[in-house]
This record gives C-alpha cells, sequence and structure tokens, in this order.
C-alpha cells in the first residue's frame, strides 16, 4: 500500500522559516509530478508549488520568492522549504504525487495524499 508521511509542521514567529518533508513508500514503481497543496480554515485547497520529475517547479503568486520545493527521487521525497513566513501562510499543507506502484491485482497509476501537517505562523 502507497502512503504520502508528511513531517515539518509547526508554530513560526512571522518572518521565521520552516522546512515540510514527504517521503512516499510501498510496493512504488515511478513517481510523476509532486507538489504541496495547503488549506486555511474556510477556504478552499490551493496549490502551493509542484514539481515534475525532471524538476522542473511552479509556484503560487503569493510564495513566489519565499518557498522552494525540490525532490530527492532516491528517497521518493519531496519538499518544502518555507521562509520569510507570513500569518497568512498558516494553513494545514498536504502533500500530493502522482504514483504508479503495484499490487494484488496488477499495476496502476494513482493521486495520492498525505494526512497534511499544520504550519501556524503567529507572533
Amino acid at each position: 500500500q502507497v502512503q504520502l508521511v508528511e513531517s515539518g509542521g509547526g508554530l513560526v514567529q512571522p518572518g521565521g522559516s520552516l522546512r515540510l518533508s514527504c517521503a512516499a513508500s510501498g510496493s512504488i514503481f515511478s513517481i510523476y509530478a509532486m507538489g504541496w497543496y495547503r488549506q486555511a480554515p474556510g477556504k478552499q485547497r490551493e496549490l502551493v508549488a509542484g514539481i515534475t520529475s525532471g524538476g522542473i517547479t511552479k509556484y503560487a503568486d503569493s510564495v513566489k520568492g519565499r518557498f522552494t520545493i525540490s525532490r530527492d527521487n532516491a528517497k521518493n521525497t519531496v519538499y518544502l522549504q518555507l521562509n520569510s513566513l507570513k500569518p497568512e501562510d498558516t494553513a494545514v499543507y498536504y502533500c500530493n504525487a502522482d504514483i504508479s506502484y503495484s499490487d494484488y491485482s496488477g499495476s496502476h497509476i494513482d493521486d495520492f495524499w498525505g494526512q497534511g501537517t499544520q504550519v501556524t505562523v503567529s507572533s
């Protein structure tokens, strides 16, 4: 069974930094696009940053220049470095990945989500 497990969230003061990690595990053949989304209370989930298997990245305008997405294909892990954090960055951050994998019924490609990690920016 494929799982995405996130870590690295927490409470930080405005202007501070955090690093989120998301590791995929299971009977994985390949991981294609990976990304980070966030959802603040009362708001829809939004894309924060994405990265292709070849390393091409994209960012939401609100985080450009402050957040950096990267991945380690050997470790099946994606990272999000959050710098110059603002109170409006407060949200639950979710990892997402398109993964090809195998199970008892054969091989598949599906979209997977992590459980979410809370990031709170407050003084």
